[in-house]
């Protein structure tokens, strides 16, 4: 048996069509068997694999405040107002981390569009400086990281780019594309099938393994341990 079933999927599919709270608490029993016990499991399962490609990344199984993103929305200042997540995401960040923009893992599950994600989504400006720095200033090493195996054969890097190079970095420079890049993250897209299998939990480590280059530059130039 893998972490996962079809019915994960389904009841996603299902809170997209009836996105409201009275059918989410009929439904709640549902959730919590189909969709948050199998990620806390999931979870908790992963942590000793990480430990063994980096001790310094948290998986955190409780049900609130851990590595499962809540399924409840913050529709503050938000013109839609739908209260649910439709969505499941998962961190397993960095343990200096404050919030979610640090290297870490990420996982994705979401009816036609899953995918592992590692690295760091939508850093700050001051981070992003300093990574796109630390890229200027050490480009084998980046290069290396990223456009050569392990990663670039099982990653791509998000493609959410600014339209010019970032001020104070040369247009000219040979990696402007990867300065340009508003995400320092790669992305590895799966299918339903890969997630609901039962050797999801070895696919999802070896993916932390191969995506550890980008992940270790990353800590190194935010001069955490990695």
């Amino acid at each position: 048996m893998g972490y996962f079933t079809p019915d994960l999927f389904t009841f996603l599919r299902q809170l997209k069509r009836n996105n409201n709270r009275e059918w989410f608490n009929k439904n709640k029993e549902r959730y919590i068997e189909d969709v948050q016990q199998p990620v806390l499991d999931f979870v908790a399962s992963m942590a000793p694999g990480l430990r063994k490609i980096s001790k310094n990344f948290v998986a955190d199984p409780r049900p609130s405040g851990g590595s499962m993103f809540r399924i409840y929305r913050d529709v503050r200042f938000a013109k839609d107002k739908s209260p649910y997540k439709t969505a499941v995401g998962v961190s397993f960040p960095h343990r200096a981390a404050k919030d979610v923009h640090s290297p870490g893992f990420y996982l994705h599950l979401e009816p036609g569009d899953v995918f592992i994600g590692a690295g760091i989504w939508q850093p700050d400006t001051k981070t992003a400086t300093t990574i796109r720095e630390s890229i200027v200033e050490r480009s084998a090493a980046w290069k290396k990281a990223v456009h050569s195996p392990p990663f670039s054969k099982s990653f791509e890097l998000s493609d959410e780019s600014l339209v010019r190079a970032p001020r104070g970095f040369d247009p000219e420079h040979p990696l402007v594309d990867d300065l340009r890049r508003k995400s320092f993250i790669g992305i590895r897209a799966l299918d339903e099938k890969v997630v609901t299998s039962p050797r999801f939990g070895e696919k999802f480590l070896e993916a932390c393994s191969e995506s550890a280059p980008l992940v270790r530059f990353l800590c190194e130039a935010l001069a955490v341990q990695y």
